[in-house]
Order: C-alpha cells, then sequence, then structure tokens
C-alpha cells in the first residue's frame, strides 16, 4: 500500500490464479510487486476484474497489467472500461503488459486480438529477439539472443498497432514483445512472474480440465530448461524506471 501523497506504480490485477495457488505463491499482483521492489519504489494493487483503475493524477508512475484468462474481446464491463482508461492515459507514463495485459495493450492502441487457431501455447517458448540495439539496452543481453520463457496462452495478437514494433517473437507467436514508440509502451506474451514451480503446478492444475494432458506432460519437460525470465524482469523494471 502507499501513502496517501507518495508516488507509485499501480498494479491491475486482471485474474487471479486458481483456489490454492495464490496461497502458495501469492496472486499474480504480488508476484509483481515481489520481483520488481527496489529502494523508493511504491506499489499499489488495483482488482480491476472487480472494475477498480487508478485516477489519471500526478502520482501514478507506471503501471503493469496482469496475466487473465479473460480475452480482451469479450464484452465485460471491466475490460471495456480498462480499453477506455488505456486510451485516455498520459503516453508519457510506462506501461508494461503480461499476456492479457500484453493483449489488452494491443487491442486498445490499434491492433487486434484472437483466440488462434494454432491452439494452446504453454511451457517454456523461445522468441528471437527482433530488435536487438533496443533489447540490448533494456536487459543488457548480448546481440542475437533469445528470450525462453513460461507461457500460457490462447488468444494472441495478430495484428499490431502501427505504431508499435516488435521486440520479439517465434513462429507459433509472432509478436511476442512488443514495444510502442508512439508512447512509453512495453508488453510480453510470456510471463516472466511465473516461477518453475508455479508454471509447473499452474499446468497440472489444467491437466485434463481446460488443457489436453499429453500437451500438459510434453510442456511439464520444457520448464526444465533455462529460462530468460529474470531478464525480462530487469527489463520490465529498467522501464518502469525509479
Amino acid at each position: 500500500m502507499r501513502m496517501r501523497n507518495e508516488d507509485f506504480i499501480a498494479i491491475l490485477e486482471t485474474g487471479i490464479p486458481p483456489a490454492g495457488l495464490d496461497a502458495t505463491y501469492g496472486t499474480y499482483a504480488d508476484m509483481f510487486a515481489r520481483l520488481l521492489a527496489s529502494k523508493g519504489r511504491s506499489f499499489k494493487i488495483f482488482k480491476t476484474l472487480q472494475g477498480e483503475l487508478p485516477d489519471h493524477d500526478e502520482r501514478l508512475k507506471g503501471v503493469v497489467i496482469t496475466g487473465s484468462p479473460a480475452g480482451v474481446y469479450e464484452s465485460d464491463p471491466w475490460i471495456i472500461a480498462l480499453m477506455d482508461w488505456l486510451r485516455a492515459l498520459n503516453v508519457e507514463i510506462p506501461v508494461v503488459g503480461i499476456c492479457f495485459g500484453h493483449q489488452i495493450m494491443a487491442q486498445a492502441w490499434g491492433g487486434h486480438v484472437e483466440k488462434s487457431h494454432k491452439g494452446w501455447g504453454i511451457g517454456l517458448h523461445e522468441y528471437e529477439v527482433q530488435a536487438h540495439d533496443l533489447w540490448q539496452e533494456l536487459a543488457g543481453a548480448a546481440e542475437g539472443i533469445k528470450i525462453a520463457c513460461a507461457v500460457t496462452h490462447q488468444d494472441q495478437v495478430v495484428t499490431k498497432p502501427e505504431k508499435a514494433i516488435v521486440l520479439a517473437g517465434s513462429e507459433f507467436t509472432p509478436h511476442g514483445a512488443l514495444y510502442y514508440t508512439d508512447r512509453k509502451g512495453l508488453s510480453f506474451q510470456c510471463h516472466p512472474e511465473f516461477c518453475e514451480d508455479f508454471a509447473s503446478d499452474l499446468l497440472i492444475s489444467r491437466r485434463g480440465i481446460r488443457i489436453d494432458p499429453a500437451l500438459v506432460d510434453q510442456a511439464l519437460t520444457t520448464l526444465k530448461k533455462p529460462s530468460q525470465r529474470h531478464d525480462v524482469l530487469g527489463a520490465i523494471s529498467k522501464f518502469l524506471g525509479a
């Protein structure tokens, strides 16, 4: 929480983990507040799934939009309100979106999102960096590096906004990470906030319920491979500023 007159970064909670996982790992908003914590940085969590959004005031210094099982093309009032809020937001305020957050930023700012015919993307996916200089500036990573990180999604950004450039992507997810040139926006389809244990437990909770068991079993093996999630988190932290 923040003091009344303190600058803050808003974490917009658009989804919650399946029952039981939040008790072990915390909520998605908790994960980001913990992983992005630094001296002098204050967070306030907004339950956007329940309609909460920050005021557009001078105390708002950044925004993080979490993942969600919802689709940005759905007509739920909170989704429509979030898109309107994003369109009205000061372009100088840095916004970071993850999974659903990545998608709703694209949808609100001129792109298009839909449920992909490719089906579920789960496990550890690799994105090839396309904007090498930009990624090196954000993450200090060497040119040509790939970003390996946990994913879980069916929806995808199929048309990016005109003023967004593809930071990284893959054959399965061409618009895996976007960087906006007309405002301060950075977004990722992958989940850098997911540690290996959480990503595994999440998949197991969906095995045979939402996702084919064989696909889950295959994805679980990929999560044992090295991840660059901390590089992504470092890039996000730098992008958000002090």
